[in-house]
Protein backbone atom coordinates (compact mmCIF):
# COMPACT_ATOMS: atom_id res chain seq x y z
CA UNK A 1 0.00 0.00 0.00
CA UNK A 2 3.06 2.52 0.72
CA UNK A 3 4.40 1.69 -2.66
CA UNK A 4 1.24 2.30 -4.43
CA UNK A 5 0.53 5.92 -2.70
CA UNK A 6 4.53 6.70 -3.38
CA UNK A 7 3.86 5.75 -7.01
CA UNK A 8 0.20 7.96 -7.26
CA UNK A 9 2.15 11.29 -5.44
CA UNK A 10 5.16 10.82 -7.90
CA UNK A 11 2.49 10.61 -10.97
CA UNK A 12 0.55 13.58 -9.76
CA UNK A 13 3.83 15.33 -9.06
CA UNK A 14 5.22 14.84 -12.86
CA UNK A 15 1.88 15.38 -14.81
CA UNK A 16 1.59 18.81 -12.55
CA UNK A 17 5.10 19.47 -13.34
CA UNK A 18 4.25 18.82 -16.58
CA UNK A 19 1.26 21.27 -16.95
CA UNK A 20 3.53 24.28 -15.54
CA UNK A 21 5.66 23.28 -18.02
CA UNK A 22 2.73 23.26 -21.25
CA UNK A 23 1.77 26.54 -19.75
CA UNK A 24 4.67 28.28 -19.35
CA UNK A 25 5.89 27.58 -23.08
CA UNK A 26 2.03 28.03 -24.71
CA UNK A 27 2.32 30.96 -27.36
CA UNK A 28 0.80 34.73 -26.06
CA UNK A 29 -0.37 37.77 -28.19
CA UNK A 30 1.54 41.05 -27.85
CA UNK A 31 0.97 44.25 -29.37
CA UNK A 32 3.51 47.08 -28.87
CA UNK A 33 2.65 50.19 -30.64
CA UNK A 34 2.71 54.04 -30.33
CA UNK A 35 1.75 56.47 -33.24
CA UNK A 36 4.36 55.53 -36.25
CA UNK A 37 4.93 52.10 -35.44
CA UNK A 38 3.89 48.85 -33.93
CA UNK A 39 4.55 45.16 -33.65
CA UNK A 40 1.38 42.42 -33.46
CA UNK A 41 2.72 39.20 -32.71
CA UNK A 42 2.97 36.59 -30.16
CA UNK A 43 5.43 35.24 -27.93
CA UNK A 44 6.71 32.22 -25.67
CA UNK A 45 9.77 31.05 -23.14
CA UNK A 46 11.63 28.31 -24.43
CA UNK A 47 11.97 25.44 -22.33
CA UNK A 48 15.27 24.93 -21.00
CA UNK A 49 16.01 21.70 -23.10
CA UNK A 50 15.58 23.50 -26.18
CA UNK A 51 18.93 25.67 -27.03
CA UNK A 52 18.46 28.39 -27.13
CA UNK A 53 16.55 29.39 -24.27
CA UNK A 54 14.98 32.10 -23.73
CA UNK A 55 11.68 34.47 -25.10
CA UNK A 56 10.85 33.61 -29.08
CA UNK A 57 9.50 36.48 -30.67
CA UNK A 58 7.62 36.21 -33.85
CA UNK A 59 5.21 38.94 -35.71
CA UNK A 60 5.40 42.50 -37.64
CA UNK A 61 7.07 45.07 -37.61
CA UNK A 62 5.64 47.94 -39.37
CA UNK A 63 6.21 51.43 -40.32
CA UNK A 64 3.03 53.33 -39.53
CA UNK A 65 3.55 56.54 -41.05
CA UNK A 66 5.96 55.85 -44.19
CA UNK A 67 5.52 59.28 -44.95
CA UNK A 68 7.39 61.03 -41.61
CA UNK A 69 11.13 59.47 -43.40
CA UNK A 70 11.79 57.76 -39.97
CA UNK A 71 12.47 53.90 -39.55
CA UNK A 72 11.14 51.82 -36.98
CA UNK A 73 13.04 49.44 -34.85
CA UNK A 74 12.33 46.81 -31.79
CA UNK A 75 14.64 47.88 -28.73
CA UNK A 76 15.32 44.52 -26.76
CA UNK A 77 17.63 43.98 -23.23
CA UNK A 78 18.29 40.73 -21.92
CA UNK A 79 19.43 40.80 -18.39
CA UNK A 80 22.60 41.34 -17.49
CA UNK A 81 23.46 43.09 -21.65
CA UNK A 82 23.37 46.20 -23.14
CA UNK A 83 20.15 47.55 -25.23
CA UNK A 84 19.75 46.01 -29.10
CA UNK A 85 17.82 46.92 -31.39
CA UNK A 86 16.28 44.67 -34.20
CA UNK A 87 16.11 47.60 -37.46
CA UNK A 88 12.86 48.12 -39.41
CA UNK A 89 12.57 49.39 -42.54
CA UNK A 90 11.11 52.82 -43.50
CA UNK A 91 7.68 52.55 -45.14
CA UNK A 92 7.31 48.84 -44.86
CA UNK A 93 6.65 45.68 -42.36
CA UNK A 94 8.81 43.17 -41.72
CA UNK A 95 9.03 39.48 -40.18
CA UNK A 96 10.43 39.18 -36.93
CA UNK A 97 11.16 35.24 -35.50
CA UNK A 98 14.06 35.41 -33.07
CA UNK A 99 15.10 34.27 -29.74
CA UNK A 100 16.38 36.19 -26.99
CA UNK A 101 18.51 35.08 -24.64
CA UNK A 102 21.13 34.93 -22.49
CA UNK A 103 24.33 32.23 -23.75
CA UNK A 104 25.64 32.28 -19.98
CA UNK A 105 23.13 30.48 -18.34
CA UNK A 106 20.75 27.72 -19.38
CA UNK A 107 17.30 29.82 -18.71
CA UNK A 108 16.98 33.09 -19.34
CA UNK A 109 14.46 35.01 -17.13
CA UNK A 110 14.04 38.73 -18.29
CA UNK A 111 13.84 40.59 -21.28
CA UNK A 112 12.44 44.24 -22.02
CA UNK A 113 10.93 45.34 -25.53
CA UNK A 114 10.06 48.32 -27.05
CA UNK A 115 8.82 49.08 -30.50
CA UNK A 116 10.72 52.53 -31.53
CA UNK A 117 10.58 55.13 -34.04
CA UNK A 118 14.34 56.51 -34.44
CA UNK A 119 13.98 60.23 -35.07
CA UNK A 120 17.62 60.81 -35.65
CA UNK A 121 20.70 62.07 -34.05
CA UNK A 122 19.21 65.50 -32.97
CA UNK A 123 16.23 64.29 -31.66
CA UNK A 124 15.24 61.28 -28.81
CA UNK A 125 13.26 58.98 -30.34
CA UNK A 126 10.10 57.68 -29.75
CA UNK A 127 8.73 54.37 -28.18
CA UNK A 128 6.10 52.42 -26.70
CA UNK A 129 5.93 51.23 -23.30
CA UNK A 130 8.27 49.09 -22.13
CA UNK A 131 7.41 45.37 -21.75
CA UNK A 132 9.14 43.38 -19.02
CA UNK A 133 8.68 39.94 -19.94
CA UNK A 134 9.72 37.52 -16.89
CA UNK A 135 9.60 33.56 -16.65
CA UNK A 136 7.93 31.68 -13.86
Amino acid sequence: MRKFATAVVAAGLFFGGMGVAVADSSWHGLVMQTPGVAFEGKYQWQPTTKVPSGLHLKGQLRDENGSDGHNVYLRTKVEGYAWGDLKGVQRKSIKVDKVFYDGAVLKTKKVRLHACIDRGSLRPDYCSPERLFSRR
